[in-house]
């Protein structure tokens, strides 16, 4: 017999947000890197409005890789926290872009988005609502 799948309580997805969040800065400092490789080998000008858009994207191909592979970023599983759509099944691509996009809209102001999961009956974010999946808890292992 299979343990009810529970929201993920506030103080995990903070933890787990902390988790990929170092996790992420590391992949934009490789990016950066990249970039400024590129661009001084190849003499090119800087922008700063597409570096903005390419950082946006690296971390969205990070994020949307995780959710839609397993539903779980390395800091989920750290947490045991999964994102999924109601039927269990993991996010597509398209509301991963979605999650992706509302998300950081919900932690702008002030982590207003984030912390609507506070208030929420079913503990949705901001951007757990807008692509219609849900951060869950999941049951121990062995």
């Amino acid at each position: 017999m299979s343990s009810p799948v529970l929201p993920a309580p506030f103080w995990r997805r903070l933890a787990s947000a902390l988790y990929d969040g170092l996790l992420l800065l590391g992949v934009w400092m490789s990016a950066l890197w990249l970039d400024v490789l590129v661009r001084d080998l190849l003499d090119l000008e800087r922008s700063w409005p597409a570096l903005r858009a390419c950082l946006f994207l690296v971390g969205f191909a990070f994020c949307g890789w995780f959710w839609t592979h397993g539903g779980q970023t390395l800091g989920m599983r750290a947490w045991r926290l999964q994102v999924r759509c109601a039927d269990g099944a993991a996010p597509s691509w398209s509301r991963a872009v979605l999650r992706y996009a509302v998300a950081w809209l919900a932690w702008m102001p002030l982590g207003a988005g984030v912390l609507w999961s506070l208030l929420d009956s079913r503990r949705r974010a901001w951007h757990d609502i807008a692509s219609d999946t849900e951060l869950v808890l999941l049951p121990k292992t062995g």
